[in-house]
């Protein structure tokens, strides 16, 4: 079924462009957030954003919300400092704001991020460049970013189309349709596209859940990737009392949110030493406005060790280069091929939405949430247990119609997980 079609099939197709906009701000932060009464909210989109930035604002306040602040990134802008800016303007980031955002978090407020840059922004720009500015802002967005790898704070993203993007998705199309199709696969996607969305996020979550504990009752030691066509077999060691994730989450201030709309993963940590194997991506990687396109990749003793890619090659090495752990895994996660997002046959070029189409790995930073007492542990605690440690977290897409996945016990014993990418 298209997206078209499944749309066509609620009452959902009978509403209006704005009533539909308003039922996603509400499901960001009903679903999303959870937000409390009494919470900040610090909130990131792009310019392009603002009639969806001002119907979220009035649900936050509607829900309680102690004051929003947002902060707006802008195209042009962005693209003007890789056209004008002096050499040193690569090496640098306003670490005063991030470190004011990590305050922020730090004393009570939630984050909500609106993604709908354009995934290749940055295609034509210098990619030692690139690679410079995305350390930096990757060092100097540490400390906010710890808070949310370590689900300390409740925190979503959701998603917008703008223009530049919907010509990527809908390259055939006028641009006044592509961003309508645009938006229509986000509303489905997001599953707000039904006659009770609140529902459906808490009946989806449900099942996620009831797959999750299934994995975490396993226990399995690792799991094994191997696609038909052969050019991924790919062993994944699972970390040392890793913890399998999937849905909502309970943050460490108490508050349940869904940190990803959409989400159909359930995902957990590897252990960053035990990764060997070849694997190839199924589907291209946005990296910071970089489009990487046939990623493949050769572990060994948990380290990538060769790394090629037919578009996007000298980002994908830059990025692979900017610390040790950014070479070794720090998420690995499940994903049937019968998802929503893989079946509407659209290729979003957005990690937030490819990633939720298929089985996916992530480089770099691990989440502690996925390990037992993890969020308590410091990071001495977290390396011994197999957990990477990163100024990056990438996920990229692996998985496919065509895959198959194992979970292998400590003794070696293999149980089919997934065939031709569906649960077994």
């Amino acid at each position: 079924m298209s997206v078209m079609e499944a749309v066509a099939k609620t009452k959902f197709a009978d509403l209006t462009f704005e009533e539909k906009l308003d039922r996603l701000a509400e499901v960001a932060v009903k679903v999303g957030l959870g937000l409390r009464a009494g919470q900040e909210l610090i909130m990131s989109a792009p310019m392009e954003a603002l009639p969806l930035v001002r119907r979220i604002t009035e649900h936050a306040y509607k829900a309680g919300a102690l004051l929003v602040t947002t902060f707006y990134s802008d195209d042009p802008s962005v693209l003007a400092r890789f056209e004008y800016g002096a050499d040193a303007s690569f090496d640098h980031a306003p670490k005063w704001l991030q470190d004011g955002i990590a305050e922020g978090f730090r004393s009570g407020a939630a984050r909500l991020a609106i993604a709908g840059t354009n995934p290749a922004l940055l295609a034509k720009q210098d990619p030692a460049k690139v690679a410079r500015a995305n350390v930096a802002a990757s060092k100097a967005g540490k400390p906010a970013m710890e808070l949310i790898t370590r689900h300390e704070i409740n925190w979503t993203i959701v998603a917008c189309a703008t223009p530049e993007w919907a010509k990527l998705v809908f390259p055939g199309e006028p641009v006044e349709v592509a961003v309508a199709k645009l938006w229509e696969a986000i509303f489905v996607a997001s599953r707000v596209a039904v006659d009770d969305p609140v529902v459906e996020w808490q009946e989806h979550g449900a099942r996620l859940k009831t797959r999750m504990e299934m994995l975490n009752a396993k226990r399995f030691s690792a799991l094994h990737f191997k696609s038909q066509d052969g050019t991924t077999d790919l062993t994944v060691g699972l970390a040392d009392d890793h913890l399998w994730a999937g849905g909502g989450t309970t943050a460490g201030n108490g508050v349940y949110c869904q940190p990803n709309i959409p989400t159909e993963e359930c995902f957990t940590t590897p252990h960053k030493d035990r990764v060997d194997g070849t694997v190839r991506a199924s589907k291209p990687l946005s990296h910071q406005g970089t489009l990487i396109e046939n990623i493949a990749v050769r572990f060994e003793g948990g380290r990538i060790v060769e790394a090629t890619a037919t578009a996007g090659e000298d980002v994908l090495n830059r990025l692979i280069s900017t610390d040790d752990g950014a070479r070794r895994l720090g998420e690995v996660a499940l994903v049937p091929h019968s998802s929503p997002i893989a079946q509407s046959g659209v290729l979003f070029w957005n990690t937030l939405f490819d990633e939720n189409a298929a089985s996916h790995i992530a480089l770099g930073q691990a989440y502690s949430t996925c390990l037992i007492g993890g969020e308590k542990m410091d990071a001495e605690q977290l390396a011994a247990l197999g957990a990477n440690a990163s100024l990056i977290h990438v996920d990229w897409m692996i998985g496919s119609g065509e895959m198959d996945v194992d979970g292998v016990a400590a003794d070696g014993t293999a149980e089919p997980l997934m065939r031709m990418g569906e649960w077994v």
